[in-house]
């Protein structure tokens, strides 16, 4: 078995900040595609940018509002997985869908505890034992792969992609913290 990562609730908080701001600038870059460019079929994993998005929230959703908090029965995943404001059809709606799944990873987020990082959770379609910790760097780690399907599909067009980098990401973050 692998050495687990050591993470203090700190440190979750801070790769949320990341990936929430990292998360955004691809969706200001999407959403500022010209005509159908964000929905077209592309032929990456979730077909196209708009859905990818889509699928990137649809993780942190299920892993930190259901999975995290013990929300996992049949029942309770059964009517996430059927609640179709989760499969957003235009900006408006996807809107209010990011705005609802950032506010409760959020309010997740501030719980985390160095005792409820090393809890046991399970999500019925990954076999094994993990952890919250794991939860967390499993969400991170797909969000990076899916932004990298989308930087992959944008260099195709020859349409630069936002930086990710963390060392960037976090310096703008300072950067905007200063002014306000």
């Amino acid at each position: 078995m692998a050495p687990t990562l050591t993470l203090s609730p700190d440190d979750a908080r801070a790769i949320f900040a990341y990936d929430r701001a990292v998360f955004d600038r691809f969706v200001r870059r999407v959403r500022n595609l010209p005509g159908r460019e964000a929905t077209r079929s592309r032929g990456i994993g979730h077909e196209s940018l708009f859905d990818t998005l889509v699928h990137i929230l649809n993780v942190h959703e299920v892993w930190h509002v259901y999975i995290v908090r013990g929300r996992d029965s049949d029942a309770e995943l059964g009517a996430l997985f059927n609640d179709l404001s989760r499969k957003p059809k235009n900006w408006k709606e996807f809107d209010a869908y990011s705005s609802r799944v950032w506010s409760e990873v959020e309010a997740t987020v501030a719980h985390l505890t160095p005792r409820s990082l090393g809890r046991k959770v399970h999500a019925f379609w990954m076999p094994g034992s993990y952890t919250v910790r794991d939860a967390i760097l499993q969400s991170t780690f797909e969000e990076a792969h899916h932004l990298g399907e989308i930087i992959g599909a944008l260099w195709q067009d020859d349409r630069k992609p936002p930086d990710m980098t963390w060392v960037d990401v976090r310096r703008g973050a300072k950067r905007r913290r200063r002014r306000s």
